[in-house]
């Protein structure tokens, strides 16, 4: 007779299976993908190194997971304002907003998604993401278009233009490098200068007819 897992002992795995995603996903928001590895994530959950390749098979497929655990939590983030009611250049407007605000306040896990070296498993989901967030900005565009508030002569390659805008604009100020300046003492660009930037450029790349202004956060 074939061997059947309990309820109870599948449930104890998606239990652990939970609690390793939730140490992994600390550790990159602490130190990026770099910190994380199979043995220090053991030690955090408490488990040996072996027990979490039952559960992944290995650090790739874990970082992976992670990436895309995180990721779709900034996609729906953004989906909700863009979705919502008003002008369609205010959308865009307060999601980019938002997404950089976002960003600003963990800027470990962002630069992380954003820019980090990753395995190749990661990269991957990192593409398909940018394809996430480009199908995104296609829907908004296109309601931008009909309603005349938007000039693009291809939507699809605005919207890839906008995903290279936002990412280009922030890898900048949430690197390393940035972050030891901040530390130091130094003044580089904070989040009001870097979401007004972004905005506009954007916008006017659109055809706005003008600035949108809303409430900053």
């Amino acid at each position: 007779m074939a061997y059947r897992a309990s309820a109870t002992r599948i449930d104890r795995d998606l239990e652990l299976r939970g609690r390793i995603l939730a140490r992994a996903h600390a550790r990159v928001v602490e130190g990026g993908f770099a910190a994380l590895t199979m043995q220090a994530l053991a030690e955090d959950v408490g488990i040996a190194t072996g027990s979490l390749y039952r559960h992944f098979a290995g650090k790739g497929e874990l970082a992976a997971e992670v990436f895309a655990q995180a990721s779709q939590v900034e996609v729906d983030s953004l989906a909700d304002v863009l979705r919502g009611p008003g002008p369609v250049a205010s959308r865009l407007a307060a999601g980019l907003r938002q997404f950089a605000a976002r960003a600003w306040h963990s800027r470990q896990l962002a630069f992380a998604l954003i820019a980090e070296p990753v395995d190749p498993q990661v990269d991957e989901q990192r593409l398909r993401y940018r394809e996430a967030y480009a199908e995104l900005f296609c829907r908004l565009l296109e309601e931008g278009q009909a309603r005349g508030e938007f000039e693009v002569p291809s939507v699809p390659l605005a919207a890839a233009c906008l995903v290279g805008a936002i990412a280009e604009s922030l890898v900048g100020p949430l690197s390393p490098a940035a972050r030891a300046e901040r530390v130091s003492g130094l003044a580089p660009d904070g989040l009001q200068a870097v979401s007004d930037s972004l905005v506009t450029f954007c916008l006017r790349a659109l055809g706005a007819s003008q600035p949108v202004q809303e409430d900053q956060p």
